[in-house]
Order: C-alpha cells, then structure tokens, then sequence
C-alpha cells in the first residue's frame, strides 16, 4: 500500500459515493489506473464495502449507550456465548473486546429509557455468563471522525 492507495482510501472514507473519474481527479490518476487500485484494494479487503452515513437521532435512535460487560468466567465457551449472543442484538452496533477491569465495551444505540431498560432486561440480562453490566449514557457527540488518520510511517501495514 503507497500513499496512492491512502489517498484513494481517504477520499472515499470522506465520500463514498465519488465516482471514479472525480476520485481520478483527486487522486491525480488517470480514471482506469484509480480504478485497477480501488478494485485492488476492495480484493484485498481493504475497502469492505461502501456504506450511507444515517443521521441517528433523524433515524428515531437518539440515545447511545456505552456498556461495559464483565464475564463471570473466560472459558472459551462462555466468551463464544456471549459473543454469539451480542452478534444478534441490532441494537448493539459495536462490541469490543477490552483490557483492564471490563471484559466488553459495547455501543448501543436506542429509541429512548424505556426501550434501554427493555434490552437490558429481555436481551443482555439473558447472555449466560454476565457477573455485571455498567452503562454510560452519552450526553452528546463532540467528534465521529470516519475518516482513519496516515498511519505513521514504517508502521506494519497488510500487504496487498
């Protein structure tokens, strides 16, 4: 990956939707060369797909929630129960695997107090193998960057 290919990545974090002669331009390409590395770095997994970025409180979820999840025990078994079960609540958008005091970190984005309180009781209160469950519920957002910043140079990249 060369800073080509970080620029084409980027350019389309910022706008998915660019169409590969304007990503051409921005990158300063020639459309079929842009389009040989966009194809190879989608092959690679790089770019896993493309995505609309959804107003959350337009979209009737106004609450996010941040959920730390302790285990009560970390055999192999448990911790594939409990992740099974996060995998299908589509109220938790993001898990986390943490270090330090909590076992998970979750992200939960929800229509209001009643309907957290509903999840947690009907939901993640039924995961095998919870000792606690702590929740932080954000005020607001000062930053939501989808954009990844240059990885420092020399920094292990995954070869394409």
């Amino acid at each position: 990956m060369d800073a080509v290919d970080l620029q084409i990545i980027r350019e389309l974090q910022a706008d998915g939707r660019l169409s590969n002669q304007d990503l051409a331009d921005r990158v300063r390409l020639s459309p079929s060369p842009c389009l040989r590395r966009v194809r190879r770095l989608e092959e690679a997994g790089l770019i896993r797909g493309y995505t609309a970025v959804v107003d959350q409180v337009a979209f009737g979820l106004p609450i996010t929630v941040f959920v730390r999840i302790r285990l009560e025990r970390h055999t192999k078994e448990a911790v594939a129960l409990f992740e099974q079960h996060v995998a299908v609540i589509e109220h938790i958008q993001d898990c986390y695997l943490m270090a330090g005091s909590s076992d998970y970190l979750l992200r939960v984005v929800i229509e209001d107090l009643e309907a957290y309180e509903a999840l947690v009781r009907h939901r993640i209160h039924a995961i095998p193998g919870i000792a606690s469950i702590e929740s932080s519920f954000a005020f607001g957002s000062v930053k939501q960057s989808r954009t990844y910043p240059r990885p420092t140079p020399g920094a292990a990249a995954r070869p394409l």
